[in-house]
């Protein structure tokens, strides 16, 4: 491409110098709260947003004030996990230099929001020094590589895991911007290969890895852009079926974006891992849209050439054949809550976080909680992609004590809470996100008592049911995997999706467009209705809203059974 066909982020990203900019010029200025805008798309690969509290935005203007600039902080944490001693960490920096709560996402990390510029460098440094990073948590690179929790149930477990950590350690960037900026490393001279996977520019957009474990698809492993599905025979891993070219992403009004799913090309062993990843990045990196970044994910790259094309130009990179893949089932992409044992004789506690927000409010003394838990535990946390967290490895002795903390804290809502309520995913949303059009987080406490009542009368207030709030339709939250969802349109006003299947292999389709509570409430009160009077034994909502015909989910990339394989 000329400079003249260079988008601009290309051009920022090509002249960064492996990810500087002026970040570290810009953090000096005490004149503004926030930061240019050639550093800010720099920033997100550092871990980073800048952002605004949007429900100050008018009253600001009107003040003739610059907005509240303030930056959102999110960790790498490859699988979710953390120590106790990590786990207080995260904690007093969030007390002390954010809005005061811990959020989980969906992507089984912790974002901090809230910090202001001048503490920016103080929490990405005390995140370091807690032998984590935010390097690569955001930004046009591989991303935190989740993975299916509790690795401790059994070896076969914990090995998924141990590959999710060299996943992301093997893709991470390799620039030395990080440590010069944010923990006062000595400049070094830029080299030509400081960057030999993602060169000097980057890769068009973000690439998403995950792992699965079957029968439990908790991290929606076709909703990234390479996911593998662990296949486990006799106790032991023996390799992982590849999947490529899943995401999220749509835009209203914008086409031809669209959510899509991954689909399954093949199985590779886990010495081959690393070097099928590797090429599968660099396939992305060669060939994907650097124009219109509206087209730049993997999935339109495949969508564009074609799943053989990938196939055939894998394998010439791999110089050898994909095998075949292995049969798998799914049978769920929730979590399973309460108290769980490993083959170890170990238990894991699942406990529900409502849209992963740990933070003291009302009768909820989550933060607290979780806080004195972390002082007298002595296994580890991990954080789930459906926004919930589990209390690992606890020796047999230790649950009493566990079961107190949990119960003196409201953090035992998953004992008595309904359907619906337990397979909630929400983003944030506003005020905080600058795509946000509508309500998501701060939605969920309104919306789903209201949701309850209906259940209830119709005595379903028990029945799970996957529920997915998104302040717009970029899919931070996989809303086109919900049995039910919500996407925001305008303040108010949301597209209502239904019909995705309950183990996340089939999309949802959109129901109503740019509707407003009343008729979403109106809608589902009828679709509840004759789900409760005509749904087959053990069938799901989404399921039947599909069968009879309600809605027509949309099929995946080769028209042909979720679950069949190639």
């Amino acid at each position: 491409m000329s400079d003249n066909e260079i988008p601009e982020v290309e051009r920022i990203k090509r002249d960064s110098r492996h990810l500087r900019g002026t970040i570290a010029q810009g953090l000096l200025d005490t004149s503004t709260g926030g930061i240019s805008d050639a550093d800010k798309a720099l920033l997100k690969f550092h871990g980073s947003y800048q952002q605004d509290d949007r429900d100050l935005r008018d009253e600001r203007r009107r003040q003739k004030l610059e907005p509240d600039h303030q930056f959102m902080v999110r960790a790498r944490l490859p699988g979710g996990v953390l120590t106790p001693q990590q786990w207080l960490a995260f904690d007093e920096l969030a007390t002390k230099y954010s809005s005061g709560s811990l959020r989980i996402t969906t992507r089984q990390t912790f974002q901090l929001h809230g910090v202001q510029k001048q503490n920016l460098k103080k929490v990405i440094a005390g995140i370091s020094q807690l032998q984590a990073s935010t390097i690569a948590a955001c930004g046009d690179v591989n991303r935190n590589v989740v993975a299916s929790v509790n690795p401790l149930l059994s070896a076969a477990h914990a090995e998924v895991y141990q590959w999710a950590r060299r996943l992301s350690d093997e893709f991470r960037p390799k620039t030395g911007a990080y440590s010069e900026i944010w923990l006062d490393g000595e400049p070094v001279a830029v080299i030509e290969d400081e960057e030999p996977l993602y060169r000097d520019v980057y890769l068009p957009r973000k690439f998403k890895i995950g792992i699965a474990i079957p029968p439990v698809n908790d991290i929606d492993v076709f909703a990234q852009d390479l996911g593998y599905v662990a296949i486990i025979e006799g106790g032991q891993l023996v390799g992982f079926n590849i999947a490529v070219g899943g995401g999220m992403g749509a835009a209203n009004g914008e086409r031809p974006t669209y959510p899509e799913l991954a689909d399954i090309v093949g199985f590779v062993t886990p010495g081959q891992l690393v070097e099928a990843t590797h090429h599968t990045i660099a396939i992305q990196r060669d060939f994907g849209d650097r124009k219109d970044r509206m087209h730049a994910r993997f999935k339109y790259t495949i969508d564009d050439r074609s799943l053989d094309w990938f196939r055939q130009e894998l394998e010439a990179r791999l110089g050898y054949k994909l095998e075949r893949a292995r049969e798998y089932r799914f049978e769920t992409n929730g979590d399973r809550f309460g108290w769980v044992e490993g083959e170890n004789g170990r238990w894991h506690l699942t406990l529900l976080i409502e849209a992963g927000r740990l933070i003291d409010r009302g009768e909820h003394s989550w933060l607290t909680g979780m806080r004195e838990i972390a002082r007298i535990h002595q296994g580890e946390f991990r954080l789930t992609c459906n926004q919930n967290l589990i209390i690992a490895n606890v020796a047999a002795a230790e649950r009493a004590q566990i079961d107190a903390l949990v119960a003196a804290h409201r953090l035992d809502d998953y004992l008595r809470t309904s359907g619906i309520r337990r397979d909630v995913i929400a983003c944030v949303a506003l005020p905080t996100c600058g795509l946000a059009m509508a309500e998501s987080e701060r939605y969920v406490p309104v919306l789903v008592p209201k949701l309850e009542a209906m259940l209830d009368r119709l005595g379903l207030l028990n029945e799970p049911v996957h529920l997915r709030l998104s302040g717009c339709p970029n899919g931070c939250s996989r809303p086109f995997l919900g049995e039910i969802a919500l996407t925001g349109r305008a303040v108010g006003r949301y597209e209502l999706r239904i019909g995705a299947d309950f183990a996340g292999e089939r999309m949802n389709a959109c129901y109503l467009e740019n509707a407003d509570e009343p008729a979403i409430l109106a809608a589902l009160e009828k679709l509840f209705t004759d789900f409760a009077a005509k749904r087959r034994k053990g069938e799901h909502f989404g399921d039947f809203v599909a069968r009879t015909g309600v809605v027509k989910p949309p099929a995946r990339r080769p028209d042909r059974p979720a679950g069949v394989l190639p």
